[in-house]
This record gives C-alpha cells, structure tokens and sequence, in this order.
C-alpha cells in the first residue's frame, strides 16, 4: 500500500501552531513511507472561509517547508459529488429525510438537557412516513446511523479505542438547502483523494467515529486513524496567544528559523531518545506514530528560543544577512549598498553567536549599517565623556598609522599602548567601543574595527575625537 497523507485546514483563520505541526507529521509520516502528502482547503463554510486565510495558510506552509505533493484540493469544488453520495444513502435506505423545524430542534434539545440526556437529534424522522411531511418544509438529509453494538477503531497512537452506537445520534448529510454537511465532505473526499492515513488532533477522535460508520455504509475501506496529543501551554493550561496559540506567520515575524519551528515542533508530542537537535534528513529517516505519546504537548518559547539559536548558529552567513535586511532598512530609513552588506556579511560569524532570534540579530547587526555620526545610547554617551573622548582622540593617530588592519594585530598594537601609557586596556577599548558601535555592549571590539575598515573605523572615531 502506498501512504496517502493529507493535511485538511479549514481557511476561517490563521495556519495556527497547532495545524502546522499536524501538517508536519503528516509530511513526515509520508516521507518516511515513500508516500505522497496532500493539502485539502475545507471551505465548506463560506461565511467564514476567506482568500486571506487561504493564502496564510498556503504561505506558512511554504515558509515552513511543507507544501503538499500537487495542487491544493478545495472541498467547496467537490460539492456535487458529496451530493452524489448522500442520494446514493438516500436510496439505499442508509439515509432518511427529515422534516424538523428548528423549533422543534430548539425544544428536542430543552427537554434532552432538562433530564440529563445527551442533547443529540432522538430519531424522530427516521422511520415515519414522509407523506406525513408538512407542506412547504424543506427537509435535511440525516444518516440512518446503527444504534446497537459498538464502533471500534485501531488508532496508530491512541490504541483500540471503542464507542458505543447508541451514544451517536442520526447526523445531517445535506442542509436544508441542499448543501452538503463538512462531515459528509471530509469522507468522500479522503476517499476520492485515496487517503490511507488520517492524521489530526486527538479533539477529532469522535468524529471519526461518525466517519466510520458513513465510510461502511458507503461500502468503503475506512483509512487509518492516528489522533495525535493536543498542544498545551507551559503551565499545562490549554494554549492561548500567550502561550503559543499564534499563527505561523507571527514566528516568522519575531525572528525564528522555519528549520527551527520544524524541529521544536517534531519535539512536541514525539521523540527519539534523547534526541533535541533533529535535522530534516533525520526526522524523515527516524519518524513514525508508535513514538507519538499520548499526553498533551507543552508549548515552551525558553526551548524554542534556544533550538533557534542553535540553527542561527549553523545558517549560512548570507541567508541571515537577506533575513535582517527588511528589518534593518526599515528601522534605518534607508536601503543598504553592497558595502553595507558586505560588512553585515563579514560580521555575521560573531553576530550570530549572541543572538537567537532575526529580531534580536538585526539589533545587534544594526551600528555596523548606521550612517555617521553614530548615534549614541544612554551608556555610550556617558562613557564618552570629556575624558573618554580624550582617550580616543590620544589613541588616533596611532591608529591612522597602523599598517596592519586586521583583529589580532589591532589588539596587540592597543595592549601595547595600554602597556606604555600604564592604561587598563578596558580604560581605552571601552571609548572605542561606544564610539564605533554606539553602544556599551557589542562583538569584541578589535573584530568590530577589522569588519568595519580602516576608513570607517578612523572616520567613526575621529567624530567623537576632541
């Protein structure tokens, strides 16, 4: 059998954190098999679905690295065949008309919950004779649902797991407007679309009982079911935006690695000994459903920060200079040239070092691309006090004369002049610091000088000298 997977989001918000690491292992899940992995926009609801959503979801999923084998397969566009299939019930005698008004549906419910009943539709259109039907009432079409025995399902990750019939009540197929229902459409296109392995949150667990039921009637083989673990927060409470609960879009927005959100998100839910750092090669040779547990996932952005910072480390200087350009220009006002970018580049090895967010690496990033003066903080203005500027204005000409602008020899022509002048050498490359960065803290300061040149290094230098 070859492994057909899919991911299925309905398009009436954001590719929530949730949704992406579903897709996530449906892509694995696929990968790992020699399968094929599929995306299916269920936009039965219309009032809701919109173009926005559909394009955040198709964007994150390509930002992440999971666009689907093939075009996306839209469910709205397959309403005709999901017609098609409650007629086919219809006639088969698996599926009734029913002629109850919302009224009646409204009291049904009042008197289900007045004595402790599950609030679910009580038949009464299942076996009555239609001509009994009232004039100018539009019908639903429900499942004729098996009421004795048990449905069972073998889940990949929640075990044999059982429900009993009488506990699912006749569920609509088609609307009173003839509109086909989004349980009806998710089992006829799993099946059209040749889905053997349906993997999604474990809040879907009873529906697949229903699914179930419809896919025997229909005379079809059901898929597989995996239900993986639900997503909490670090506190264990159900994830909210503080938690977590955000679109995929906004981690990209505050500076994570889509390489890195793969991989905490793998961790969420499975794992692989002790394994933390998973690469894309090894999760697709490693991952499988017997390793999902069951318990919810805890979402933890310290974790997340830190599996970031690990994959800044190992990404290509180049790619994080294209990453902190927006941000750079944006906070600048003004495009960088090539110079600019060469220095960003020549810098990132240190860069990268120190941050574990694109946010955080573009501040840090920023004074190499600033435009003189070089604007000073709070705590470089304080160093470069009368006496701090002196000390730069007594070091400059030595500078001017340096004839070897590169880091170690820089250092060792400032420690000599420390040494001479009976200086502590933090005395001197503190004024240097706050001149050339603008700031108390950056990368070491003789790297500072040597990404910057000899000519911006001096003229930096020479704006703050007395």
């Amino acid at each position: 059998m070859t492994v057909v997977t899919r991911f299925a989001p309905s398009p009436t918000g954001f590719l929530h954190i949730g949704g992406a690491r579903t897709a996530l292992f449906n892509w694995l899940y696929a990968r790992h098999h020699g399968g094929t992995y599929l995306l299916r926009i269920e936009d039965t609801d219309r009032k809701r679905s919109t173009k926005e959503a559909i394009d955040a979801i198709l964007d994150g999923l390509d930002w992440l690295g999971l666009s689907p084998d093939g075009e996306a397969v839209y469910q709205s566009a397959n309403a005709a065949r999901h017609v098609e299939a409650a007629q086919g019930l219809l006639e088969a005698g698996k599926a009734y008309r029913c002629y109850c008004s919302p009224e009646e549906l409204t009291a049904m419910r009042e008197e289900a919950r007045a004595n402790g009943k599950p609030m679910g539709y009580d038949g009464r259109w299942r076996d009555r004779d239609p001509a009994d039907a009232p004039s100018g009432t539009p019908p639903v079409i429900r499942f004729k649902a098996p009421r004795e025995g048990d449905t069972v399902i073998e889940d990949l990750v929640q075990g044999s797991v059982t429900n009993a019939n009488e506990h699912l009540d006749d569920m609509v197929l088609l609307r009173a407007d003839g509109t086909p229902t989004y349980m009806l459409g998710v089992v006829v296109d799993d099946h059209d679309m040749g889905i053997t392995h349906v993997i999604r949150g474990d809040d879907h667990l009873t529906n697949a009982y229903r699914q179930t039921q419809l896919y025997l009637a229909l005379g079809w083989e059901p898929p597989v079911f995996a239900h993986i673990p639900l997503i909490h927060g670090a506190d264990g409470g159900k994830l909210s935006k503080r938690h977590g609960a955000l679109g995929v879009e906004a981690y990209r927005e505050m500076g994570y690695l889509p390489e890195a959100l793969r991989n905490y998100l793998l961790r969420l839910g499975w794992g692989h000994g002790d394994d933390e750092i998973i690469s894309t090669e090894q999760a697709i040779e490693w991952f499988d459903l017997d390793a999902v547990v069951r318990s919810p996932a805890r979402f933890d952005f310290a974790k997340l920060d830190n599996l970031n910072g690990h994959y800044l480390r190992q990404a290509e200087d180049s790619r994080l200079v294209e990453l902190i350009l927006p941000s750079l220009e944006s906070t600048l006002g003004h495009g960088l040239d090539e110079t600019a970018k060469s220095r960003l580049e020549k810098a990132m090895g240190g860069l990268k070092e120190r941050a574990k967010k694109i946010d955080e690496l573009a501040e840090n990033a920023r004074f190499y691309a600033i435009n003189r003066p070089v604007p000073l903080d709070q705590k470089a203005a304080a160093i470069l006090d009368q006496e701090g500027r002196q000390k730069v204005a007594d070091i400059l000409p030595l500078l001017k004369a340096a004839e070897d602008w590169e880091a170690q020899a820089l250092e060792e022509l400032v420690r000599g002049y420390a040494e001479e002048t009976g200086t502590k050498l933090g005395k001197i490359a503190q004024p240097l610091r706050a001149a050339l960065s603008g700031s108390k803290t950056s990368p070491p300061i003789f790297d500072v000088m040597d990404v910057l040149g000899r000519e911006e290094s001096l003229n930096r230098l020479s704006d703050v000298a007395k």
